[in-house]
């Protein structure tokens, strides 16, 4: 009797042992499953905050190019001031001294209002490079004094450029006689557009483009 209760005491102990081991086999899965999960939330909150953080990093950086127009007239400023600072400072170094950078920095300055410091760029042009003056960079003087109502200072332009034996082109020609128009000067009108102006002209007829005389008109 004795004997089957101490063995029964026994697989007591050995059961509760087992339950007890197993318990603790299933609180450290438990607490392990719930560490680990815990961990995944954590590092899938880290991952979702960097994600975000990016997204709002990449939606706020936004690339603006100088010519492109997002507000007209900063844009075209900005663009106007950089063509003369580069111009200057090219020339000031004595480098590109050519004619199309003068006609960067002549157009520049026309866009700009800033009629006395082309003209001080148009004289240093006629007296350091008289003869190799461009038809181009005496249309574009004209245009620049046509714009800003300036007649007398057309005439001389033209006056300088008949002197040199450059012909001007049709547009040059138009503002040359408005100007002289505007100075009441007919008789010298006349003449320059007998002298320059072409004697044909194009007319759109029936969907086509004709040339005609002008003395048919």
């Amino acid at each position: 009797m004795g004997g089957s209760l101490q063995f029964h005491f026994f697989s007591c102990n050995i059961l509760l042992k087992v339950i007890n081991i197993t318990g603790s086999s299933d609180k450290l899965n438990v607490t392990s499953a719930l560490k680990h999960s815990k961990k995944q939330g954590e590092l899938s909150l880290t991952i979702s905050a960097a994600a975000d953080q990016k997204k709002v990093q990449k939606a706020g950086k936004v690339e603006h190019h100088l010519w492109k127009k997002r507000e007209s007239a900063g844009s075209g400023q900005k663009a106007l001031n950089l063509i003369r600072i580069v111009a200057k400072w090219m020339l000031s170094k004595g480098q590109g001294a050519t004619m199309a950078t003068y006609d960067a920095l002549l157009l520049s300055f026309d866009m700009d209002n800033r009629v006395d410091e082309a003209e001080t760029l148009w004289n240093m042009i006629l007296h350091t490079s008289t003869r190799s003056v461009s038809k181009r960079l005496f249309s574009r003087m004209i245009s620049l004094y046509d714009h800003h109502h300036v007649p007398d200072k057309i005439v001389e332009v033209f006056a300088d450029m008949e002197e040199l034996g450059v012909k001007p082109d049709e547009d040059t020609v138009r503002r040359v006689a408005r100007a002289f128009q505007m100075l009441g000067q007919e008789d010298n009108q006349k003449l320059v557009l007998k002298k320059y102006q072409s004697r044909w002209k194009y007319v759109h007829f029936n969907g086509e483009r004709a040339r005609v005389r002008r003395d048919m008109e």
